[in-house]
């Protein structure tokens, strides 16, 4: 039987196996409760030099919001690779839920709960943009890549608030090798995004590469 246990700002969630996840955090919370839920886990493991994802998904319910405990430790790519199939597998069940949702579970160091994060229809796509798509590459040293220029994401809104292209929308790419704490980071960033007049921003589909 699983349990959560509380250590400071760091939940960290045990098996009997003495498994445990370190969960990413945030300091704010989205959503504060989910009813009717079934865990998700994945583990970080190491194997010689190799770090890999022990996905544990025993107690998941097609019926249910599947709250995924990601371990904030494990690169970006080889989560989403896991992320996808589980989609697919959801999506595939005759008998599934249509109102059932994915949760992504964090920890909120203000408020020192647990929180979750909607991306049940975020698409997510392992390779780099189409040419004619505009998009911003966010990589895993905070820093933003938009064509041929490269700044601080502290200076994205800037960026943004300067573009004058109507009807544009603009759609996310993150470094593959960050990891999936960072990944949340980003999330929690693109999410307090302003996009200026003429502009919308797409969060549905996402790139990793």
């Amino acid at each position: 039987m699983k349990r959560i246990i509380v250590l400071g700002f760091l939940f960290v969630l045990l098996s009997c196996q003495n498994k445990e996840v370190l969960l990413s955090q945030a300091n704010e919370t989205v959503v504060t409760d989910v009813k009717d839920h079934s865990p998700i886990y994945f583990f970080f493991k190491t194997e010689e030099k190799d770090t890999l994802v022990d996905v544990n998904i025993n107690n998941s319910i097609s019926s249910t919001n599947w709250l995924f405990n990601i371990d904030t430790r494990l690169p970006l790519r080889k989560v989403i690779l896991e992320i996808k199939k589980l989609q697919t597998k959801k999506a595939t069940i005759i008998y599934k839920s249509k109102t059932s949702e994915n949760y992504f579970t964090y920890t909120d160091t203000l408020n020192k709960t647990m929180a979750f994060l909607p991306f049940t229809k975020v698409k997510f796509k392992l390779e780099k943009p189409d040419f004619n798509l505009v998009y911003f590459y966010l990589d895993r040293n905070d820093l933003v890549h938009f064509k041929d220029e490269v700044f601080s994401k502290n200076e994205l809104q800037a960026f943004l608030d300067k573009q004058t292209v109507q009807g544009s929308s603009v759609i996310f790419a993150y470094d593959k090798g960050m990891s999936f704490g960072k990944y949340i980071q980003y999330q929690f960033f693109v999410k307090h995004l302003i996009a200026p007049k003429g502009i919308t921003i797409n969060t549905k589909k996402e790139y990793i590469y």
